[in-house]
């Protein structure tokens, strides 16, 4: 597992998807990946994984309804909703609002919705999860954020965005997918796969190491635990799942 032989694999990685990078280079890979590539991809490894990740959204967000504002309300704002493949686990008259960078999901969104009309959709914005300036400070009760936090240009930028817009005693839910033990041969492969993989799913990176980020973040309390969940043909496995209280 020497450096010469990543660098090696990356290489001929790199040869099979020489299409790619070709396109990539010509300016026509970026438009055509987030406008019609991922979305599709995105809405068709949803599928897979949320089969694997049910339980564990089950158990994370249990005690969401516990988080609603004095009035009763439970306002949530969702970072990266991609499809909305968190929908079905929020609990019934929580009012979500829906950002993601990426405005080409709409069409998986729509479906999602149409499937989930116990939660009250308030608005879609397009924004990154490191600057929400369009929600204001202290006016949500929820943040929520999954498989997300791998592809934000600055983990720790996102994190004080949620604190920022978290109301005194509100809560964020997190799982995303983390880096490997590093002297796993899982670590290896996510070091192989890591510049191709970061290209084709425009962003993601499979070698961070979220818990860290979230441990140094500013919340007043953390409830973090490491979990598995193996998505086929990927250097996907380990992950990182729980809340974090303001």
């Amino acid at each position: 597992m020497t450096k010469p032989s990543i660098l090696l694999l990356r290489a001929c990685l790199a040869l099979l998807a020489m299409p790619i990078y070709l396109l990539s280079f010509l300016g026509i890979w970026e438009p055509f990946c987030k406008k019609i590539f991922f979305p599709f991809l995105l809405e068709k490894l949803s599928t897979v994984h949320e089969r694997k990740a049910k339980k564990h959204k089950q158990e994370l967000f249990h005690n969401l309804p516990d988080f609603r504002s004095p009035s009763g309300e439970l306002k949530l704002l969702e970072i990266g909703t991609g499809c909305g493949s968190n929908f079905p686990f929020y609990p019934p008259g929580c009012r979500v609002t829906c950002t993601d960078i990426n405005p080409n999901f709409q069409q998986g969104l729509l479906r999602s919705m149409s499937k989930n009309q116990h939660v009250q959709y308030e608005r879609f914005l397009v924004a990154r999860g490191e600057d929400l300036h369009q929600v204001p400070s202290g006016s949500v009760d929820a943040v929520v954020c999954t498989l997300v936090l791998c592809s934000v240009q600055d983990v720790n930028g996102t994190l004080r965005e949620v604190l920022r817009v978290l109301r005194p005693g509100g809560v964020f839910y997190f799982l995303e997918h983390v880096a490997a033990d590093r002297s796993s041969w899982r670590y290896f492969w996510q070091q192989v796969c890591y510049p191709t993989w970061k290209l084709v799913f425009d962003g993601c990176c499979l070698t961070r190491e979220i818990w860290k980020n979230l441990e140094q973040a500013s919340f007043s309390q953390l409830s973090l635990r490491h979990v598995s969940m193996v998505l086929p043909w990927t250097p996907i496995e380990p992950h990182v799942m729980g809340y974090a209280v303001k």
